[in-house]
């Protein structure tokens, strides 16, 4: 979280804070975006482009000159297959949808909506792709979701998966972004699009059933029946996303004793509680947005929650309230490992550069290799999709895993299997997953990790992207020598923006966010949480000695 907390938060969100939904959907139409302007071009950060239309970020431009580059990108890649689509609650997805099918359609691409005009998460569009192509060599699939993840209520997002299923790597991220920031530029010229009701009634668009498939393929990555049979007490909050309408079909599918404590579908999002710094965010690794849910942990056995594409998951425990991303990370390594027979040897473990060296301990327990991979879940889809990982999974609370018999089951982070082993792992151990932690703390130590936010202007966000183990020169760290200084991540060698600084007992990463103007610091200790102040305050300072020797004189 971040240094200074608002006095709003965890507290309902007052009247005043809601967006104005009329006028946001008609600042999309309205806006034009003068790419001129950095904020204003397209940018895909680490989950595609994202913007809100009252800042000329994501507006129906950005969407047609998008739309229009995924769709000579499949030219030039020669994907002929269906493109999957999905879409969350936010007030901006339904309009952008509509934009995209007008091009899509005009660009003859099949095209495969819900069946019911529904939301869809960006786990069950993975799914959707994976199923799809599986065993063909030809004519494969693609997918694109329209969802900003956890980000406010006036922001709206764009993303794009290929025929691998999991997020875009650069190399086509950012031929799309170039493509449609030429589209800009050129006021639209090239982009083909029919109306949209012509794009609904035509061949290209198809009616799908993304849920059925879905739901009934869960028991061969989660052990449902375990679940059931043990009778444990589960709590669902969909925090108003896209997994809204999968959980009654998963329940009365499975038989499990679930209860959804809000299934209420709303673009302004009045039912949550405050985020930290004063902002609606549907956030489910935050205790403060996460609050309502936390109030009712002992009516639960376990509980969870995903964001509004359902991505990312929060466990909450009677024993230990809403988990740590990483501790629950941990305990879900330190469990499938010793629970999955049919995972034969040689599954790694992939995790972010700045996860918790917890996981480092647990995985080596387990006699597997670790590998440390930029932050981005794209750095794992090669290695699910090609078995090797059978875990893969980043602090910010998103993770996939291996079906039961050790074959992929998607390669984007899927929220609702998270939250389901959890379930799992109270049902089969008898302890819920906060507890089983406690119990991997005692044997492996107990980390105090945090991660704080401070803004960060587009400039400065660009020189720490881009910043040098020589620009930041540090000998000691907490007392202690500095054992490393990094700028790529050791798991595959590549820069991940930012600085790592790691000694015996503790380190800090500093990074700027892809997706809002904000740094992030990562930090942790393994001694005690006056240590890791520590760290945080040397990893501040030399942050702000960086920023402030890039001042002009």
């Amino acid at each position: 979280m971040a240094e200074q907390v608002s006095k709003l938060a965890g507290k309902p969100v007052e009247p005043s804070m809601l967006v104005n939904v009329p006028r946001l959907v008609s600042a999309y139409y309205t806006g034009k975006p003068d790419p001129a302007i950095a904020s204003q071009r397209v940018a895909f950060g680490t989950s595609g482009h994202r913007g809100s239309a009252f800042d000329d970020a994501f507006n129906e431009a950005h969407i047609l000159a998008i739309s229009e580059a995924i769709c000579r990108h499949r030219s030039r890649a020669g994907v002929t297959g269906p493109l999957y689509i999905g879409i969350d609650t936010h007030a901006l997805s339904e309009p952008a949808v509509a934009s995209a099918l007008e091009v899509f359609a005009a660009n003859g691409v099949d095209v495969m909506i819900d069946e019911h005009d529904g939301y869809t998460p960006t786990p069950v569009i993975s799914h959707a792709i994976l199923t799809y192509n599986k065993n063909r060599q030809s004519g494969l699939a693609d997918g694109v979701v329209i969802t900003p993840s956890h980000n406010p209520p006036e922001d709206g997002g764009y993303k794009y998966n290929p025929p691998n299923g999991g997020p875009a790597d650069v190399d086509i991220t950012s031929w799309i972004e170039r493509e449609a920031n030429g589209l800009l530029e050129s006021n639209l010229d090239g982009v083909r699009r029919i109306p949209y009701d012509r794009a609904l009634k035509s061949p290209q668009v198809h009616r799908h059933d993304y849920i059925g498939p879905y739901v009934a393929d869960l028991a061969n990555v989660v052990d449902m029946d375990a679940i059931r049979s043990s009778g444990v007490k589960i709590g669902i909050d969909p925090l108003g996303g896209a997994a809204v309408r999968f959980w009654r079909p998963i329940i009365e599918r499975y038989g499990i004793d679930a209860t959804i404590v809000n299934d209420t579908v709303d673009p302004t999002f009045r039912f949550m509680t405050v985020d930290w710094d004063g902002k609606v965010r549907m956030d489910c690794s935050s205790p403060y947005a996460m609050a309502r849910l936390i109030a009712m942990r002992d009516k639960f056995d376990v509980a969870f929650a995903n964001d509004t594409d359902a991505d990312r998951h929060g466990i909450v425990t009677r024993s230990s309230g809403l988990m740590n991303p990483n501790h629950y990370l941990a305990t879900a390594i330190s469990y499938l490992y010793g629970n999955r027979p049919d995972w034969h040897g040689g599954r790694s473990v992939g995790k972010t550069i700045v996860s918790s060296g917890i996981i480092d301990r647990v995985v080596a327990q387990a006699g597997c290799e670790l590998v440390e991979v930029p932050v981005g879940f794209k750095w794992f889809v090669d290695g699910l999709i090609g078995g090797s990982f059978g875990f893969a999974g980043e602090e910010s609370a998103g993770a996939s895993f291996l079906r039961r018999d050790g074959s992929v089951w998607t390669t984007d982070k899927d929220g609702l299997i998270l939250g389901l082993l959890a379930a799992e792992i109270t049902a089969r151990t008898k302890r819920d997953p906060g507890e089983v932690y406690d119990g991997i703390t005692k044997e492996l130590g107990r980390p105090f990790y945090e991660r704080i936010d401070a803004p960060a202007t587009v400039e400065q966000k660009e020189l720490l992207k881009k910043v040098t183990t020589n620009q930041i020169d540090m000998k000691e760290l907490a007392g202690e020598p500095v054992r490393a200084t990094l700028t790529a991540a050791p798991g595959n060698g590549v820069a991940f923006g930012g600085i790592k600084v790691i000694a015996e007992n503790g380190w800090f990463a500093a990074r700027p966010s892809g997706t809002e103007e904000v740094y992030k610091i990562y930090a942790e200790s393994f001694r005690d949480d006056a240590h890791l102040k520590q760290i945080q305050q040397q990893a501040k300072d030399a942050v702000a000695h960086l920023f402030a020797k890039a001042k002009p004189a």
